[in-house]
């Protein structure tokens, strides 16, 4: 006989209390860790609103004014700690070598007006972390022996030089072996004469890591210098009127200047013993005179210019011993030289530009060429398009015989218009025998090109 296995009796008030006992016991576990969290939470929260509380309440305001307890720009830098703000009030301060020496925000409301007297250096940073903003500089000392400055920043990082309106000035702002700042929206009016005895507007010597942008520097030597000075960036500045360049590039790599404007300086732009250097939708404009020209480019190699503008200049690029330089989508318009090579120049590639009403446009002093021309807009070119696809059918010889004699014996530029002249250039583009015969852009455009400026 089997035996029936006993079915346990079901009581639903037993069942009720286990799942009632379980579902407690889950909840007191989660309530109570959810406790010990929120607890550590609060504890947490309250540290860091303490923190921020306590570092805002360390951070100050030192005011300086006539009737303030700080009256000299100097006294409220002394009164401050690292991370305040000294106010300066709108007056006239009659200050020299004032030294920053701690991180703080120098804040000049309603542009107060420092005056150097013309006795020496005005501002110095010798700390990380300054900003010097809203002020005018007036009356820098000269000197043979110093380069007094408006503001020096010397060896510090982190700067933000801004607002600032500079006037009577040996040198500007002056960086000094200082990396990673900012000089913003500021405006630079010298009083040069010669270049002896005159500054530089915006100097950066041994930095890296520097913005320059939305700056106005005219009648001073150089608009904006840069020396063994890498990795900086300098865009949206205005340099005109200046006594030798609007920018100055001297052995500095991995640089690009873009959307400037050069004008009527002695020489717009030189860049000099530099590589990688990037230079993009800037205006090089009248800038006129027996030396002058848009921009000078002098041992240069592996650089861009791109989409620029060259117009009203004795010569548009001087190119001096330059190499894998690609120029493209640049409009020369109205220069004497659109383009004036010198010395051994290679590899290098013209693409996309257009070349209007230029009295030269290229300017070669050579008989052997490495560099190749292609698909530019040439407003002397009298060739024809049978075929109708935008690209004429005989190749463009863009050097001229006349500029070629004109490299040699520059006085006989005052038969420019003469017909021996279009006679001698002629016969050269039919027959080439001084310049590079192969020379020559193969696809040149029949109409201008479109290029984009934004």
């Amino acid at each position: 006989m089997v035996s029936k296995i006993p079915t346990p009796s079901f009581n639903p008030k037993f069942i009720i209390f286990k799942l009632f006992l379980i579902i407690a016991v889950i909840n007191g576990f989660v309530l109570s860790n959810f406790a010990s969290i929120l607890k550590k939470s609060l504890h947490i929260i309250t540290f860091v609103f303490l923190l921020f509380a306590t570092a805002n309440s360390l951070a100050k305001t030192i005011t300086v004014c006539n009737s303030c307890s700080a009256k000299t720009i100097q006294e409220g830098i002394n009164l401050a700690d690292e991370g305040d703000t000294v106010l300066v009030k709108k007056g006239i301060y009659k200050e020299v070598n004032i030294i920053i020496d701690k991180s703080i925000i120098l804040l000049g409301e309603n542009l107060p007006t420092i005056d150097g007297e013309d006795r020496g250096e005005i501002i110095k940073i010798v700390a990380d972390n300054v900003t010097v903003d809203g002020f005018k500089i007036i009356n820098v000392g000269t000197s043979y022996t110093a380069d007094y400055a408006a503001v020096r920043v010397i060896k510090k990082d982190g700067f933000v030089i801004q607002n600032l309106e500079l006037e009577k000035l040996f040198f500007g702002i002056y960086l000094e072996k200082s990396n990673n700042g900012k000089v913003l929206n500021n405006k630079i009016k010298g009083d040069a004469v010669n270049e002896y005895n005159s500054g530089n507007g915006i100097q950066l010597w041994y930095c890296k890591g520097v913005e320059v942008r939305g700056n106005t520097v005219q009648n001073v030597r150089d608009g904006i210098y840069l020396e063994f000075s890498d990795n900086i960036i300098i865009s949206h500045n205005k340099s005109k009127n200046n006594l030798r360049y609007g920018l100055h590039f001297m052995f500095s790599n991995n640089d690009i200047y873009e959307y400037n404007t050069f004008e009527n300086n002695g020489a717009g732009v030189a860049v000099m013993f530099s590589k990688f250097v990037d230079m993009n939708h800037n205006i090089f404009k009248k800038n006129w005179g027996t030396a002058a020209f848009g921009l000078l480019l002098k041992e240069i190699t592996d650089a861009k210019i791109t989409n620029n503008v060259f117009q009203e200049n004795t010569i548009g690029i001087n190119v001096e011993g330059s190499n894998r330089i690609d120029y493209k989508n640049n409009d020369f318009i109205s220069n004497g030289w659109a383009i004036k090579v010198r010395g051994a120049c290679y590899t290098n590639n013209f693409e996309n530009n257009n070349f209007m009403y230029n009295s030269f446009d290229v300017s070669y002093n050579s008989n052997l060429n490495d560099n190749k021309f292609n698909n530019n807009y040439w407003s002397d070119y009298t060739g024809y398009d049978l075929d109708k696809n935008g690209i004429g059918d005989v190749p463009y010889r863009p050097v001229k015989l006349f500029s070629y004699i004109v490299n040699r014996t520059p006085e006989t530029i005052i038969l420019l218009r003469s017909l021996f002249i279009d006679i001698i250039d002629f016969s050269e583009k039919v027959s080439p025998v001084f310049t590079p015969d192969n020379l020559l852009d193969e696809n040149p455009k029949m109409k201008t090109i479109n290029h984009d400026r934004s």
